[in-house]
């Protein structure tokens, strides 16, 4: 399961007290957070390495959509597939100072908004 690899991969620790929803919402979080408070100045910094952090989490968010026992709604998976590619290229472009990651930090706090069952707002 995504979210339990990727949970002690972080060093959340057992993530068994947490369902896998919850766990996604707490690596965005983090990531997110790295994103928003980098000095996008420090590309060899903080800023790269929420870059990379971000595009790790969208690979690996990418292989489970792209797993066949992979329960969601085939139209969601395509949508979320194409924010992952989409995700993916703009990091390696901001990292090679060619982007800014504001529409990396967009995208992952309206994932978060999903996670948390608020889409709407």
């Amino acid at each position: 399961m995504l979210a339990t690899s990727m949970a002690r991969s972080a060093g959340y620790g057992s993530p068994l007290a947490k369902s896998p929803r919850e766990v996604e919402y707490e690596l965005f979080a983090r990531i997110t957070r790295a994103l928003q408070s980098a000095d996008p100045s420090n590309a060899g910094g903080r800023a790269a390495q929420a870059i990379v952090d971000n595009n790790h989490l969208w690979t690996e968010l990418a292989a489970d959509l792209s797993n066949p026992g992979n329960e969601l709604p085939e139209g969601l998976k395509a949508q979320l597939l194409s924010l992952a590619m989409f995700s993916i290229r703009h990091g390696t472009r901001v990292l090679s100072g060619n982007g800014n990651v504001s529409a990396l930090i967009d995208i992952n706090l309206n994932i978060m908004k999903g996670l948390r069952g608020r889409g709407d707002e």
